[in-house]
């Protein structure tokens, strides 16, 4: 080991043991950017970015148990990202797939799946669901992978839920506009029966959401990392951990 592993080593645990612990977030929200900067970067393609992106987040995982997070929103493909070009979005599936199964693998995880499903090709859903379906049961860290997921189209959806409910029980629009509130849309949203998330990370150094988790990041808290997904390390999330523990939160106001 060397002089440079042995300083990062000792400022690792110098910040993990700097954390408040009775201020660590449920709900950590990350958008997982920069895989394919990381790519041209290192002078490789967008696959092998990806690639590498994807074996960052077995990481990621193990980190927010060993903290106890609860539960972790990973986005790893947009609506947007759907109008790539047919074989980046074909590779991009493939690894997707690939990564969500051996998630569901390892046991450790319950996964959940969270997007339009049905804008994405029939294999793909079937292995999300079934990733789903293998890890029900499973006691440990929650973990909602969002694929074709956007935050415009996830508050969509749940309005037509709610319409499409509320015509079941013979509701007429004039009632429904009478007794619509907050809490109605988000029992429609995917992430319904679920804590908001407190905290939202961004790789890649753009300092913006994109749309994640549009309706419940009202009064989440935002940490923006320079470096891209791949390189992203277990000292900087612990570092958004310690800004998020040292923050005043204010829920809006």
């Amino acid at each position: 080991m060397g002089a440079a592993d042995i300083a990062y080593g000792l400022y690792e645990r110098r910040i993990k043991a700097s954390l408040d612990l009775d201020r660590i977030p449920r709900h950590v929200g990350v958008i997982l950017d920069g895989n394919r900067r990381w790519a041209a970067d290192q002078g490789s393609t967008s696959a092998q970015g990806h690639r590498a992106g994807a074996r960052k987040i077995e990481d990621l995982l193990g980190w927010c148990e060993e903290v106890d997070v609860k539960l972790v929103t990973l986005w790893l493909l947009s609506t947007d990202n759907l109008s790539r070009s047919p074989s980046e979005i074909a590779q991009l599936l493939t690894i997707i797939e690939q990564t969500v199964t051996d998630l569901a693998a390892t046991g450790r995880w319950r996964i959940n799946p969270m997007g339009a499903l049905d804008l994405l090709p029939a294999n793909t859903s079937r292995v999300l669901k079934e990733a789903a379906d293998a890890t029900s049961e499973v006691d440990g860290l929650m973990v909602n992978v969002a694929v074709g997921y956007g935050g415009r189209r996830e508050v969509v959806d749940a309005v037509r839920s709610l319409l499409i409910e509320h015509s079941a029980r013979g509701t007429s629009l004039d009632d429904l506009a009478a007794l619509l509130d907050v809490e109605h849309i988000a029992e429609h949203l995917y992430t319904r029966g679920q804590p908001d998330p407190d905290l939202v990370i961004r790789t890649s150094g753009e300092q913006r959401l994109s749309g994640f988790l549009l309706w419940q990041s009202a009064h989440s808290e935002f940490w923006f990392a320079e470096a891209h997904w791949p390189d992203f390390r277990k000292v900087d999330f612990l570092r958004a951990l310690r800004s998020y523990g040292a923050r005043q939160r204010r829920y809006g106001a």
